[in-house]
């Protein structure tokens, strides 16, 4: 018996003197469209991207247990909202992370809010989330519309694109970056000669091309992503109208798409994103390391958000050694941002993640030297220039 106590004494000791870590478990949920429009730019590919953080942060060795679950929200707010309430409700999920697809991602942004939960989002696009729907319980990763118009729009008018027409994806996303495009375009000079809605997501974009065509406006700004954004690029070569003189703007284009299109297709397309597979050796490595798990893929910068902002949450839990929504959101906040595919950043008090933006070319045939090398740099958007300024976003967050 005097043995028994001595020894659980002795145990009591080792664990308080740090000889024993003590363990946070925490359950990630990556949510995504896993079968449509949007599955090569987010899906499995995001999954993937989130164990190889959890592996390279080493968790289990600093004392955190990480499951991961993943499922697909089929880009609908209904479907995606029942599967946010079940995890966070039933399943013990601590995080959500991606979530392409902006109305599903607003539905989330607010769940988890009401949930105290934690909102990590790599894949919607609509700046809303870091302006009048902020949350203190959201991060904004990856780009926003905000950041995509100042990139491509700005340069298109710069380089005598003065008159733009509208193809936009008729839900949250299209519309916010159709706004957010067109306040860029006028303020940069240029003047919108008209728009045109498609359903979402959309096969046949003939109808919506046609009017495009026919306005005379200089650059069609597609206002659309994944799957449509493909298949309007397609069909606009069909109808020979960048070969009568039009110029096309990717407004929100992946290197999944490039890929889809091939370079003959896709040159000359002018796209902003936030990473390259190809921009340095630290992205290059993690690319090859991506590629050996995803079938010869090369990540997309909403994988290597996911990936990043995985990483970022992880170093909190461990520097708390706790996983209270709070507390880490605070944490994530106050430390800066620090990863081999986004460089060196920080975590606004709005939710929105602050790093460089890239202006890039599609490569012409001829100019690849090789699978996926389809982009060069044409400019570096530093990220204090990048994403909209802090004061511009009506975020309640914010203290005036």
């Amino acid at each position: 018996m005097k043995t028994g106590r001595m020894l659980l004494a002795t145990a009591l000791v080792a664990l308080f003197a740090g000889g024993a870590e003590a363990q946070v478990s925490v359950k990630l949920g990556v949510l995504n469209d896993r079968s449509g429009t949007y599955a090569d730019l987010s899906g499995e590919g995001s999954v993937i991207a989130a164990r190889m953080a959890v592996e390279d942060f080493k968790a289990k060795d600093k004392g955190i247990n990480v499951e991961i679950v993943s499922a697909d929200h089929q880009n609908k707010p209904d479907i995606g909202s029942n599967i946010a309430r079940q995890w966070y409700d039933q399943d013990g999920v601590d995080v959500i992370l991606d979530v392409p697809t902006s109305s599903v991602a607003l539905a989330i942004n607010q769940i988890t809010r009401e949930k105290n939960k934690i909102f990590i989002n790599s894949g919607a696009a609509a700046s809303d989330l870091t302006g009048k729907q902020c949350s203190p319980n959201t991060v904004h990763w990856t780009y926003d519309t905000w950041a995509l118009a100042n990139g491509t729009g700005s340069a298109m008018v710069k380089a005598g694109g003065d008159t733009w027409f509208f193809l936009t994806a008729d839900y949250a996303f299209g519309h916010a970056l159709e706004r957010d495009t067109i306040a860029v375009v006028e303020k940069s000079g240029g003047k919108v000669l008209g728009t045109v809605r498609h359903p979402f997501p959309g096969s046949d974009f003939s109808s919506f091309l046609l009017q495009a065509q026919s306005s005379g406006a200089k650059v069609i700004g597609l206002a659309n992503a994944g799957g449509d954004t493909i298949n309007s690029i397609k069909q606009a070569a069909e109808f020979g109208i960048t070969q009568a003189g039009q110029n096309l703007a990717g407004l929100l284009v992946f290197i999944t798409d490039v890929n889809a299109l091939g370079l003959q297709t896709a040159q000359g397309l002018v796209l902003t994103e936030s990473f390259y597979w190809d921009l340095n050796d630290e992205t290059r490595a993690f690319a090859k390391r991506f590629a050996e798990k995803s079938g010869g893929k090369m990540p997309t910068m909403v994988q290597a958000g996911v990936y990043a902002g995985t990483l970022h949450y992880l170093k909190a839990v461990e520097a708390l050694k706790d996983k209270d929504s709070a507390k880490v959101m605070a944490k994530m906040k106050e430390m800066p941002t620090d990863d081999p595919l986004f460089g060196k950043g920080q975590v606004r008090a709005d939710g929105r993640k602050i790093h460089d933006m890239y202006l890039f070319e599609v490569k012409k045939p001829e100019e690849s030297k090789g699978p996926w090398d389809y982009y060069k740099l044409v400019a570096t958007i530093p990220a204090a220039e990048a994403f909209r300024p802090l004061d511009q976003g009506e975020c309640p967050l914010v203290k005036g």
